[in-house]
This record gives C-alpha cells, sequence and structure tokens, in this order.
C-alpha cells in the first residue's frame, strides 16, 4: 500500500529530529522525557518524546519503529482519514508516556521507602536524586567532598544503602525516548480492524494472523523489557516497555469504545 500523507509527515518528522538532535547537543535532555521531579523536565516533553530515538550510531531503535509506522500507519490512515489518524497515533503517545510516568513513579517512590531510615529530607532527597555521580567521584573511585558526601555522611549511609540509593536515582535520571508506544498502539487497531491479516517476522517466517501476531508482540517486548531489552530498541537507551504496554493499552481502550459507539451518533465521524 502506498504511503499515506499523514504518515509521510511524521516519518520525516521523525528524521529531522533523529539528525537535528545529533548536530544540537541540547536537543536530546530537552525533548526527551524526563521524571517530573527532575530538574530537566519540561512540560512539553510527554509529546516531543515521541519524535526522539535513541542517539546515533543506534539505527536499529529509529529504524523498527518507522518501519512499523509506514506498514500499519498507511492501512490505518487509508480508512480513518488524517484526522482521525492523528489523533489516534498523538493519543497513544501520550497514553504510553503516563504509564511509564505511573510506573516510574511506583518504582522511585518503593526503592526510597525502603531508605526511610536514612530520615533524608525532601530537599536532601532532591539534591541526591539531581546530582550527577559521574562527576562527583575521583579517579580512585573515591566520593569527593560535596553535598552528596556530606547528606550521605550526616546520614549514616551505608554501601548496601548507597547502592538501593543508586537505583532510584537511575530510574530517575533516565529520559525516556521513541515512539514505540504510538507505534503499539497502531498495531492493536490493525489487529482489530484486521484480524487475520497474515503478519510475519524476520525471524518467525510462517505469517500468523494479526490477532495472534500482536499479542504475541506484545508478550515478548513485556518480557524482554523485564531483561532490560525491547524489540523496538534496548533497554539502556531510555526505551520504556511499560510505555509500549502503555501506548497498546491506549489503544485497544479506544477502539474497543469506537466499536462500540460505531453505529450511535456519538461515533467519530
Amino acid at each position: 500500500m502506498r504511503m499515506t500523507e499523514t504518515v509521510k509527515q511524521l516519518l520525516i518528522i521523525n528524521i529531522i529530529f533523529y539528525i537535528g538532535s545529533y548536530f544540537v547537543a541540547t536537543a536530546y535532555p530537552l525533548f526527551s522525557l524526563y521524571y517530573p521531579e527532575n530538574d530537566n523536565f519540561r512540560f512539553w516533553q510527554p509529546l516531543t518524546s515521541m519524535f526522539m530515538h535513541a542517539p546515533m550510531p543506534n539505527l536499529m531503535h529509529i529504524a523498527f519503529n518507522m518501519f512499523a509506522l509506514v506498514s500499519f500507519g498507511s492501512a490505518l490512515e487509508h480508512f480513518w482519514g488524517a484526522k482521525k489518524f492523528i489523533f489516534f497515533y498523538i493519543s497513544c503517545g501520550l497514553g504510553a508516556a503516563l504509564l511509564h510516568l505511573g510506573v516510574s513513579y511506583f518504582q522511585i517512590h518503593s526503592i526510597l521507602d525502603s531508605l526511610s531510615g536514612l530520615n533524608l529530607s525532601d530537599s536532601d532527597l532532591k539534591i541526591l536524586l539531581n546530582a550527577d555521580y559521574r562527576a562527583i567521584f575521583s579517579s580512585e573511585g573515591q566520593m569527593m567532598a560535596g553535598n552528596v558526601k556530606t547528606i550521605l555522611e550526616n546520614a549514616k549511609c551505608t554501601q548496601e544503602q548507597f547502592n538501593v540509593l543508586i537505583t532510584a536515582v537511575q530510574e530517575f535520571q533516565t529520559p525516556s525516548v521513541g515512539a514505540s508506544g504510538a507505534i503499539y498502539g497502531l498495531l492493536t487497531a490493525f489487529a482489530f480492524m484486521f484480524p487475520n491479516a497474515e503478519l510475519a517476522l524476520l525471524f518467525i517466517p510462517v505469517p500468523i494472523k494479526a490477532k495472534y501476531f500482536v499479542p504475541g508482540i506484545l508478550a515478548i517486548d513485556l518480557f524482554l523489557g523485564f531483561k532490560g531489552s525491547s524489540l523496538f530498541g534496548s533497554g539502556g537507551t531510555g526505551v520504556a516497555h511499560f510505555a509500549h504496554i502503555g501506548g497498546a493499552l491506549f489503544g485497544f481502550i479506544m477502539m474497543w469504545y469506537w466499536k462500540k459507539n460505531s453505529f450511535n451518533n456519538n461515533r467519530w465521524d
């Protein structure tokens, strides 16, 4: 099927963001999605992060996403039209960001609750979570004097507690990027509209119907995500597998609602 106009525009925007972020050093921290309490967070990031991808020389992340966008997006836009398609695409991307931030909140605060014995104040936690730990250790691996060291010493933080704290810091400071949440929404919609269409992956030569293919992809990606990897990128690049599930979930809810109301006056025209 020929690439549709809105899909083409989304493809171009993603490529511009990908190339532009390589030449403009401030673009990646400015447009990627950070945790809301992070000093780098900006209100536009839930939207702009879906046009960002793992930086060069990583090509697989954006390549897989754009291939899926063209393959599934064009079919959906052909039947829906541009307005409904872009509404669905952006909604799934925002839904993915919402679930990702919710899971991050739960993970970070669960870790911090386990460190409640340190009696750290809110201002202390803000300093610890936003600190650049690459800059506070000497070449010998010793923590240098500064706010972080003072806070930890006053709290009598053990090495084991510090290691736990670092897991919260990593979740807090790692930005999320990628169109994968929106893409998974498209996959879900495609399975709704064309359940018996046969699809195949490169490493699975046997065609599988979309109604089985999409749930299978979601299950595999979630499993890989817990191991720090993903079908659409790698866990080490800020690609959040829970965002993938969020995009699919929001896509499923919208498709279910539209299907339920397809024959009444509330349907999308």
